[in-house]
């Protein structure tokens, strides 16, 4: 006897099951308010950067970003976190280490996010 094998109307479940979770519905339970900060690039002296809020981040680009371990994943938060324009003219921008991590100390602060804490993490 062969193998049987789904077809593609076969193998669709129908949408009138019931369903146990509806993530759609799921709201923020903080305010997802943007950070911004000035930093210098080579053509404006106080540009303004936008950061959307950790809370609301694509977790599946935060993971990636993990996957490189502390360092990759603070980069993948601000890469994130930041349109592309402003990724491109941060990235590019040369940024000391001690003000780097005083950015980072700030956002977080202002994301309600403590040291150490990852963005995935549950308040249980």
């Amino acid at each position: 006897m062969a193998p049987r094998t789904a077809t593609k109307s076969a193998a669709k479940a129908p949408d009138d099951q019931p369903f146990e979770f509806d993530l759609n519905a799921v709201e923020s339970e903080v305010d997802l308010a943007p950070f911004r900060f000035l930093w210098k690039t080579a053509d404006n002296p106080n540009r303004r950067f936008t950061m959307h809020h950790l809370a609301g981040l694509n977790v599946w680009d935060l993971m990636e970003a993990a996957e490189q371990g502390d360092m990759g994943a603070t980069v993948g938060i601000f890469k994130a976190a930041m349109s592309d324009d402003d990724w491109k003219a941060f990235r590019g921008s040369a940024v000391a280490q001690y003000k780097m991590t005083a950015l980072f100390k700030a956002y977080r602060k202002h994301c309600g996010t403590a040291e150490g804490e990852s963005p995935a993490s549950s308040d249980s």
